[in-house]
């Protein structure tokens, strides 16, 4: 392995012994006899099997099948979560020829980040994650079930269900996607009448236009976000059967890789070959998932959720790490934001196949780590429909595209593009590899704006059109619950096409499609929580350096030390819309740098 990501993996699995080996501790006082639900009663028994078709009920109360577990977050409101509606009977059926059973254990819920873009029901998106990890434990409370499927994809769905899938570790356990939808209208075309609406050059009918032509169809968007990201994370840490991320819903290999994974489930449970999830995850997996992330160009959200998912495991993962393998891994993909090509022309390029196959060849991703499907470099390969069915063969050996997708020797870039921040306003984070070198360094005064919509109001009212740092503080956490502020991006690309100079410093967080206005974004620690971003004024003189590693602002040190501390809005704007009832998130949650997460006792907080 590279000595660097080495260096890495020894600092995890030393700074985590103790928790980690709580967790395993954990999970092996739970490790089966047998088939669990010998534990349930006959009462147990009879209602867990009541509402079966006869032929899973005999197997369930007298059969010696294994019970696979369904924890889904279908509903017909996510284009990518939509082809789930038919997975249970899928799944059902494959499981009766492959001699278990499964049930729907429970549903999680699932909100789109794409519809509450910009709106008030963000504020709960970054909760979400948690709450679907709640769901997902409720589900698997019932204690009987020998595996786990997981059905999700987008944005905080797959990061909940996995942090839940940890601490019932003692599962085998595989996620299961739909793929994505056909691709649309490219997206820089979107984008540039994103901005020209923004700057009212076109009206709101071309706008919607643009979007349906965009978003029209099942499957997950094509832009390379967070849900795309997610299944490239679950790629890269073997969660998946080998391939399966970003082949097309509704077609005949995508339905034969949904059954594989049924098989496969019932394959690995203490009836044959155990494979727990929670004994093949380890510091390795995490590094793995970062490189995968910085490889790839992927989205800043997993900043927060990768060190949430691997405290799930018992792992300290911090913002220092992602920083340092980001430094020595090169950034081998554009996909848009980062470039003009959506997930299915990078599929199409040799996809993660080609990607992981490069990746260990350069020593950059751990090939020995393991996975549901046995060691990474089983998953250096792709899927198809052979005259006898679902075979894998090598993964092409050249990119199809170089514009895509390129090998180690001839990267977009050397570095993965994800840089650390420090100075006197706390530490942050910025995603640099969509944004062209010459707008990497800003320095220019501060507009300071306590929500989106006062910013909006300012764009508008012509107030922002000279070289300026927008500050949007209160966006963190313990404020509103983190919500993404990429509806501000048109806005803000607009002013930077015009030359000026512009960037973004926030508290809150970007979307996985953030994209060419430097930004720092995480900021910790936040302004509602005393930061020193909340003494901010407008005019100050702040510069954002992204290849230096610096975010400065030119006040006095004394001034800015003994400025008071701007409070929250009177108006408290975390109330409506159901948001009240996340007061108890908000009071508890970790700052950003530890993953913005409810669950505290998993960091070693009381």
């Amino acid at each position: 392995m590279h000595p660097l990501i080495s260096n890495v993996v020894s600092n995890i699995e030393e700074r985590s012994k103790d928790t980690h080996q709580a967790y395993l501790e954990l999970i092996r006082s739970r490790r089966p006899e047998g088939l669990v639900r010998s534990r349930l009663t006959e009462g147990n028994l009879a209602h867990a099997s009541a509402g079966c078709s006869a032929i899973d009920k005999i197997h369930l109360l007298g059969g010696n099948w294994p019970n696979i577990a369904v924890v889904s977050a279908y509903n017909d409101m996510l284009s990518a979560h939509a082809p789930y509606e038919a997975y249970p009977d899928i799944i059902r059926e494959a499981a009766r020829k492959a001699g278990a059973t499964a049930q729907v254990a429970g549903g999680v819920p699932a909100m789109c980040d794409g519809v509450t873009q910009g709106q008030e029901g963000m504020e709960l998106s970054l909760f979400s994650r948690d709450v679907i990890a709640l769901a997902t434990a409720v589900s698997l409370s019932h204690n009987a079930f020998d595996a786990a499927l997981y059905l999700g994809i987008c944005d905080k769905i797959v990061p909940g269900l996995l942090i839940a899938a940890l601490r019932f570790g003692w599962l085998p356990s595989l996620f299961v996607p739909s793929g994505p939808m056909p691709s649309g209208l490219p997206n820089p075309e979107k984008q540039k009448i994103r901005q020209a609406f923004a700057l009212g050059e076109v009206g709101r009918d071309a706008l919607l236009k643009a979007e349906t032509e965009s978003y029209h169809s099942p499957g997950t968007c094509t832009f390379y976000g967070t849900a795309n990201s997610n299944q490239m994370l679950m790629e890269v840490m073997g969660l998946h059967m080998p391939g399966a991320a970003f082949v097309a819903p509704g077609t005949d290999l995508r339905t034969a890789l949904t059954q594989a994974a049924v098989k496969h489930a019932a394959d690995i449970t203490v009836s044959n070959q155990y494979t727990p999830v929670g004994e093949i995850i380890d510091a390795r997996s995490f590094a793995n998932a970062i490189v995968g992330l910085m490889a790839t160009g992927g989205s800043t959200n997993h900043v927060l959720h990768i060190p949430a998912i691997a405290a799930a495991a018992g792992y300290k993962v911090t913002l220092e790490d992602m920083a340092q393998i980001s430094s020595v891994t090169p950034l081998l993909c554009r996909i848009y934001p980062n470039g003009e090509a959506d997930i299915n022309h990078f599929h199409a390029a040799g996809g993660m196949g080609y990607l992981i196959h490069e990746l260990i060849q350069a020593d950059l991703l751990d090939g020995n780590a393991m996975g549901v499907y046995g060691a990474l470099s089983k998953y250096a390969l792709e899927p198809w429909l052979s005259p006898d069915g679902l075979a894998w063969r090598d993964s092409p050996s050249q990119s199809g595209d170089t514009d895509i997708l390129r090998p180690v020797t001839n990267p977009f870039s050397e570095d993965g593009g994800l840089k650390l921040l420090d100075g006197p306003l706390g530490q942050a984070v910025i995603k640099v590899s969509a944004v062209k070198p010459t707008h990497r360094y800003v320095k220019a005064p501060a507009r300071v704006f306590e929500s989106q919509k006062d910013f909006k109001m300012a764009f508008k009212a012509g107030e922002l059109d000279r070289d300026v740092t927008v500050v949007v503080r209160n966006q963190g956490p313990a404020a509103n619950g983190m919500p993404e502020l990429h509806s501000l991006s048109p806005s803000l690309g607009a002013l930077q096409d015009k030359g000026l100079k512009v960037a973004l410093i926030t508290d809150g967080r970007l979307s996985g499609a953030s994209g060419k206005v430097p930004s720092a974004i995480h900021v910790s620690p936040e302004a509602c929580r005393g930061g020193a971003i909340a003494k901010l004024r407008d005019g100050d003189i702040i510069t954002i350096d992204a290849e230096k590693g610096r975010l400065d602002v030119e006040v006095d040190r004394n001034q800015f030390e003994n400025r008071p501390i701007i409070q929250r809005l009177k108006n408290d704007p975390t109330v409506g819309l159901g948001r009240e009832m996340f007061t108890g998130f908000r009071t508890s949650v970790t700052d950003a740098n530890s993953g913005g997460s409810i669950f505290n006792f998993l960091y070693g907080t009381p």
